[in-house]
């Protein structure tokens, strides 16, 4: 009976959360959309997604190529324009030229996108600056856009879509992404507790590992002999100096093979976190984030740490454990 009653209860709060998800907002076609690092990837398949279904999209793009490519697989209606989100001038211009866009309805939804994963490394093959790069895109960037445009936002009681990873639940690799992608979880979190009483909704996307330019094995391969390359002697010691020669090659050909090349699974989340009347606060996109990587953030230190270390394999020449 403690059986039946506890399927039961299961099955009411699936169909109950399924009807609750599945309402979205009407008439989005009046709507205006920011989305920033719209070149290639999530970005750019959400604006194109958005476009198709009349939302007004305006699509912030890095380089001019980007801008160009988006524009001939998009309706007029879709507007691109230049942003560096590590340049306070830019991201200002982008807010004024949102602005006049907008107009009196003011900005229905923010989709902060725009990020990088290299200079990729072990932390002390890397610099400060190393550190410093990725921050100012991935965390700095987020906050500086986010403020650029939270007022117009506010006129709407709209929403705002942080793009961080399941790297900012658990630090699966070294250097400065997975550091970015723990602010950004901090910064959404903050915003969404401070912004509830002016009835701006706030969610964060926390996609796995996605065959996207960022995660191209050829660049992170590049990414490691580099930093490698400038390392100090002495690091360089205490590894070996073939180590970084043995970790490429143990890692070619492994990580294309694991990458999901399904980016629809991390734009669905994304548009329903704009659209839907009753959005998430955070959505996990893909298996490998659901059933591996976000249990295992639950799990004790000891035992995460003990699992990435087993997939790690290599051990530094002068390794005391």
């Amino acid at each position: 009976m403690l059986l039946l009653t506890f399927l039961f209860s299961i099955i009411c709060f699936t169909l109950y959360r399924w009807y609750k998800e599945n309402k979205r907002h009407e008439n989005i076609s009046d709507k205006y959309v920011y989305i920033t690092g719209c070149d290639t990837g999530f970005g750019n398949l959400l604006a194109k997604s958005l476009d198709k279904q009349g939302v007004h999209v305006l699509a912030a793009c890095f380089t001019d190529k980007g801008q160009d490519d988006l524009k001939k697989n998009a309706s007029p209606k879709l507007k691109t324009f230049h942003l560096n989100v590590t340049k306070s001038e830019s991201v200002r211009k982008a807010a004024e030229f949102i602005k006049s866009e907008v107009g009196e309805k003011g900005l229905w939804g923010l989709v902060n996108n725009a990020g990088i994963t290299m200079p990729l490394g072990v932390s002390d093959w890397l610099s400060t600056e190393d550190y410093k790069s990725i921050l100012e895109v991935n965390l700095i960037g987020v906050i500086d856009v986010t403020l650029s445009v939270l007022q117009l936002i506010k006129k709407t009681q709209g929403r705002i879509v942080n793009i961080s990873s399941i790297c900012g639940r658990l630090c699966i690799s070294s250097g400065g992404y997975c550091i970015s992608k723990f602010g950004v979880e901090a910064f959404t979190d903050m915003l969404r507790r401070d912004m509830r009483y002016f009835g701006v909704n706030i969610a964060c996307i926390e996609p796995g590992f996605f065959k996207t330019q960022m995660a191209s094995e050829a660049e992170i391969l590049k990414s490691y002999s580099q930093v490698w390359d400038r390392a100090p002697a002495e690091v360089k010691d205490d590894y070996g100096h073939d180590f970084c020669e043995k970790l490429c090659a143990s890692i070619k050909g492994r990580i294309d093979s694991v990458l999901d090349s399904d980016l629809t699974k991390v734009t669905w989340c994304m548009e329903h976190a704009l659209f839907a009347v009753y959005p998430r606060t955070r959505y996990s996109a893909g298996w490998d984030a659901k059933i591996l990587w976000l249990p295992l953030s639950y799990m004790p230190t000891t035992i995460s740490d003990y699992v990435l270390s087993k997939m790690r394999k290599l051990v530094p020449a002068k390794s005391v454990i």
